[in-house]
């Protein structure tokens, strides 16, 4: 048992077991395989779609940009979370110093908040794209564009490390056993013996004033942006206005619908088991970055004309290789 003491009985464990999914016990290995199968289809599918914006240089374009950037954000946000989580089900890998769970904490919160962000960066460019499209090009340009990404993640800083800086100054004496797959929040406040009051509001004055704005500012942009398309003379050019804005609005919906219900859900149902609460922690960090590549490889039309010729070259070739007589 790793501790410190301050010359008193004041004890404070500095390093935890991560318990993913208590209730299983030894049966927890057998989650190895099915969630080791959906990281490995979230990092192939996200940097399938990435990779195919890079190498196309007509999808070298803000909107594509920042699509691959969110999906890049996506293979951070898992990479954080499902290592950790399959290292928990195993009783030799599963310790943590706190450090590394404070890290871990702020990376798992930060990417989170930065998705959003993005999303928010999102909506304004469609909003320039589609109410202003004579002088989109001037007004959205790289520059402006690292600017907004740069914006965004320090408006992400400033959200999360209140919450983590108050989290590394709590106390932690109850036990040493983290019943969760990841540090958590709410999760480490339980093991904390102190008055933690300050740090379950900071916590959630943070995420609802956060939500709330950020619905606000993308409920204004997109009904902007839907009322403008509606304008528009030409019937194809309001079809692919609104196609583009349906992607956007059904990741919007994914993500915010997938936190807000396991929120709704984590402190409704109390009376849950440990392992239902950590398969709604797996579900709102997981889900996104799973359907985010679908919607945006199937949807968007340019992205889903580059990968399906990809992948006809790529049948071709193996046809050719087929074909060809041995020496």
């Amino acid at each position: 048992m790793s501790s410190w003491t301050n010359g008193s009985s004041n004890l404070s464990y500095t390093s935890f077991v991560l318990l993913g999914f208590p209730g299983l016990k030894e049966s927890r290995a057998l989650l190895v395989l099915p969630f080791l199968s959906i990281y490995l289809v979230i990092v192939s599918a996200n940097a399938l779609v990435i990779h195919t914006v890079v190498t196309q240089r007509s999808l070298h374009q803000p909107m594509y940009l920042l699509i691959a950037l969110l999906l890049a954000v996506n293979i951070c946000a898992a990479t954080t979370v499902v290592p950790a989580m399959l290292l928990s089900f195993s009783s030799r890998f599963s310790r943590i110093s706190l450090a590394r769970c404070l890290v871990q904490m702020f990376c798992i919160y930060f990417l989170i908040v930065f998705d959003c962000n993005i999303l928010l960066v999102m909506a304004l460019d469609r909003y320039v794209a589609i109410c202003y499209p004579l002088r989109y090009p001037e007004i959205v340009t790289g520059q402006l564009l690292a600017g907004l990404v740069g914006a965004a993640a320090a408006r992400s800083t400033c959200i999360v490390a209140p919450v983590v800086a108050l989290a590394s100054r709590v106390r932690f004496c109850r036990s040493d056993v983290i019943h969760h797959f990841a540090c958590e929040h709410m999760a480490l406040m339980k093991l904390s013996c102190g008055d933690i009051s300050l740090n379950k509001t900071v916590g959630l004055t943070v995420r609802i004033f956060n939500r709330v704005l950020d619905m606000l500012l993308l409920g204004a942009s997109y009904s902007r942006i839907i009322h403008a398309a509606f304008r528009i003379s030409s019937g194809r050019a309001r079809s692919k206005a609104l196609n583009t804005c349906g992607s956007h609005l059904l990741v919007i919906f994914t993500v915010y619908a997938s936190t807000m219900s396991s929120s709704i859900v984590y402190r409704v149902a109390r009376t849950a088991s440990q392992d239902v609460h950590n398969l709604l922690s797996a579900f709102y960090l997981l889900l996104p970055c799973l359907l985010n590549p679908i919607i945006y490889g199937a949807r968007t039309k340019e992205i889903r004309q580059h990968l399906a010729t990809a992948f006809q070259r790529a049948q071709h070739q193996v046809s050719s290789e087929k074909l060809q007589p041995l020496p």
